[in-house]
């Protein structure tokens, strides 16, 4: 009895939390400024949006930033406040296939924070991660009130190689070479 209790509660929680997730966009390969925004009207309901990207190229790895703002008024009870707002990325799994059964989380969840200039009236969700190549995607989740809504921004950037970083090190290692040495000439000038 207890079992089929169980077993009822967890399909049933399942299927609730099927029915409110919804991929929102496709973000593409590599998302830049223009390219990596996202926005969505969530009005008066529980969301779950995923925004799709894709991460390719010769690079190992790429520096992921994301953020989402809310703005509202009349405080934290307001009519557009969206509570538990959330943030989270995910790796789409082995099958590259989001929802394929084997995506995992790259972070934990972040919750949205009052803005710095408008705490009372702006909620604002920040994270950012290094992530290899491979399909990910981008959930945002709340309970919207009223008319709420969101929007972001999702940017990558590639990480310098080693070599890139040895490279330059050699460079400014050569300019202080050259420049002791042009000291010294003048100084055996004088």
């Amino acid at each position: 009895m207890l079992r089929k209790l169980l077993l009822t509660t967890a399909a049933l929680v399942a299927l609730t939390t099927a029915g409110n997730a919804a991929v929102i966009a496709d973000l593409g390969v590599n998302p830049r400024s223009l390219q990596g925004h996202f926005s969505n009207a969530v009005g008066g309901a529980v969301f779950q949006d995923q925004y799709l990207f894709e991460l390719s190229g010769g690079v190992p790895a790429y520096i992921t930033f994301a953020s989402a703002t809310n703005d509202y008024t009349g405080g934290t009870t307001g009519s557009d406040f969206i509570s538990g707002f959330t943030g989270q990325l995910f790796n789409a799994g082995g099958d590259g296939v989001y929802g394929g059964g084997d995506d995992f989380a790259v972070n934990a969840p972040v919750l949205a924070v009052g803005c710095p200039g408008n705490p009372g009236g702006c909620q604002i969700l920040a994270g950012q991660a290094i992530l290899a190549p491979g399909d990910y995607y981008l959930q945002i989740s709340g309970d919207g009130g009223g008319s709420s809504g969101y929007g972001g921004n999702l940017t990558v950037a590639a990480v310098p190689e080693a070599s890139t970083w040895l490279m330059m090190l050699a460079g400014f290692v050569g300019l202080g070479f050259m420049a002791n040495r042009k000291r010294d000439q003048r100084l055996r000038l004088a």
